[in-house]
């Protein structure tokens, strides 16, 4: 019995990875001039990454969310529940076991609005050429002192309830995968 458990491994933990790289497909480069601070239109390129390593064949959907510093908690790891953030998109993809699937996510601020008290909105952004308006998008009191982020959830199919839950089941846990990326918006001509 001994020599059993030595030499015979124990389960393998299933899980996902998700990150995002910079324009060069490196862990660098993620904003034009090496600066985070973006003009209206100005083009910034990613690739979102997902490995599967759940040792079967995985349905997945990588949910985009805007937030700012002001608005919109992060996901709770914890509670394993999504960010309330507004949602903009999501990708879909079938994934082999040790598979990984990019997705190219070329995106740009189209406009932005700024009330008399100084609040900033961003109304409309442009990710892979499909501009998406924005509803009650999130609001920072002032263009100087807001941060704006995108926030990037794992969501997997479950057969059990026939939807799409975020993150994924290892054993009896809930496990999830979750990013963001910080921008500010630089004051310029203001479109509407």
């Amino acid at each position: 019995m001994v020599a059993y458990t030595a030499t015979v491994p124990g389960p393998s933990e299933k899980f996902f990875q998700l990150y995002v790289l910079g324009s060069t497909g490196r862990a660098w480069g993620y904003y034009p001039n090496n600066t985070s601070s973006l003009q209206i239109g100005e083009n910034v390129q990613w690739n979102l990454t997902v490995a599967n390593n759940m040792g079967s064949f995985q349905y997945v959907s990588i949910r985009v969310k805007l937030g700012s510093n002001q608005t919109n908690d992060s996901p709770n790891d914890t509670l394993a529940q999504p960010s309330p953030a507004l949602l903009i998109t999501e990708f879909k993809h079938f994934i082999l076991d040790n598979e990984t699937w990019s997705v190219p996510f070329n995106w740009q601020i189209v406009n932005y609005t700024t009330t008399a008290q100084g609040h900033v909105s961003i109304h409309s952004l442009t990710i892979d050429n499909v501009t998406y308006a924005l509803v009650n998008p999130p609001v920072c009191p002032a263009i100087n002192s807001c941060s704006f982020r995108l926030i990037f959830e794992l969501w997997t199919w479950n057969v059990d309830s026939n939807n799409f839950q975020f993150g994924w089941v290892n054993g009896d846990q809930q496990r999830v995968a979750w990013l963001q990326l910080w921008f500010n918006l630089v004051a310029g001509e203001q479109h509407r």
